[in-house]
């Protein structure tokens, strides 16, 4: 099996790629990062096809200042120009295609024209729901949800349609998609994992019970749900951490809220977030929309019990009441009554973080999903060659 993967960027698209390669599946890692940085994640450099102006070109344009870009949004020039010179690199050889959404649909094309299968992988919901939802959100805020650029919206829903089967990481996700028409044999469902090298427990250094989020500090991640739920219960010797960069839609919810006992902990290179995890009790993710939180499975790997909403992906891999708790989004007293189960049962929450940590160490590697990913494809690839076998027999009687 010869696989080419695609990515502006970098996402899990590295870890997949490194877990291609030590089975020797991987023929090509296409991506806008330099050879260096593919190479840290255990990818040979002869292998990874750089197009690397372009990131310099992004990272330039996001450090410009507001006044300098006005409303302009390169969203979508960006994708289309990696995506043009993305396509001259899948080789007639190749076995399957396997793009990242929003930035594919030439690529899939080209490598539908050459024989080769296709795949696109899409990280959150649905593009439909995802608008409607966050579109949603913000308007309940008084404001405009502009993330998506409009003509990234039509080239997902474009890629949707042209590939031979969408990638999608969690339950929640693959909801969204089977709602939206698309026939679920068309879905290939493979969780994300995490890395056990960088993820595991380190000594507390206190007794404090201490709540933590890690990631983007934004609305999208229903950071002001969980704002307020601390806040209001307003519990002794516990703490809320916020780890991540702060979106400035959240600061009038901070400011609201504003307590000593809620800290912002600024953004932190990955391998330094073990060390913010177990300093902790217990971990919570609030999203409105997250195709699957891969701070989930870091959190597990700390040992942290998990609290997170419907729309995180983490029912796939957090059991109900053994690893953690599931809750509505928007549900500003269930995020209070778990949370406050958490502080009053010290040892029923350890053992669930027990739980979750052996959980972890158990199914929850970039090993285990490179194996889940890999059969995936495979049978992908066995379900051509079938019709390519039954178009075979019926041919003769032509």
């Amino acid at each position: 099996m010869k696989v080419t993967v695609s990515v502006l960027g970098r996402f899990h698209a590295f870890n997949l790629a490194q877990q291609l390669q030590q089975r020797g599946y991987l023929q090509s890692l296409i991506t806008s990062y330099p050879k260096f940085a593919a190479k840290k994640f255990g990818v040979d450099s002869a292998l990874v096809r750089s197009i690397w102006h372009l990131e310099l070109l992004s990272r330039v344009w996001q450090k410009t200042p507001s006044k300098i870009k006005g409303d302009r949004n390169l969203q979508l020039w960006f994708s289309q120009q990696f995506d043009e010179a993305a396509k001259h690199y899948i080789q007639p050889n190749s076995d399957l295609f396997v793009g990242w959404s929003g930035m594919s649909l030439d690529s899939l094309q080209q490598a539908q024209k050459l024989g080769v299968s296709t795949i696109v992988e899409r990280g959150s919901s649905h593009m439909t729901y995802q608008t409607e939802i966050l579109e949603s959100e913000y308007e309940r805020w008084g404001l405009k949800f502009t993330a998506t650029h409009p003509g990234i919206y039509e080239r997902e829903l474009q890629e949707y349609a042209q590939a031979d089967k969408i990638a999608i990481p969690s339950l929640f996700a693959k909801r969204t998609f089977l709602e939206q028409g698309i026939p679920e044999s068309k879905l290939i469902h493979v969780p994300y994992g995490t890395s056990l090298k960088e993820f595991y427990p380190v000594p507390k250094e206190d007794n404090i019970f201490r709540v933590i989020h890690c990631g983007s500090i934004s609305l999208r991640k229903g950071v002001q749900y969980l704002l307020q739920a601390f806040y209001e219960l307003n519990l002794p010797d516990a703490e809320l951490w916020l780890v991540g960069t702060v979106d400035p839609e959240i600061e009038p919810f901070l400011t609201k809220y504003q307590s000593d006992r809620i800290i912002l902990k600024g953004k932190h290179p990955q391998n330094q977030l073990r060390y913010f995890y177990s300093q902790c009790s217990v971990f919570c993710i609030a999203s409105i929309e997250d195709g699957f939180g891969m701070v989930i499975p870091q959190a597990m790997a700390c040992g942290l019990p998990v609290i997170h909403t419907t729309n995180t992906g983490g029912e796939d891999i957090v059991r109900p009441g053994i690893d953690g708790f599931c809750v509505p989004i928007r549900d500003v007293e269930a995020l209070k009554e778990k949370i406050l189960f958490c502080y009053k049962n010290p040892e029923q929450r350890a053992q669930m973080g027990q739980n979750a940590l052996e959980q972890a160490r158990k199914s929850l590697s970039w090993d285990d999903y490179g194996e889940k990913a890999i059969a995936a494809y495979e049978g992908v690839l066995g379900q051509v060659s079938k019709n390519g076998e039954n178009r075979c027999q019926v041919s003769p009687n032509l």
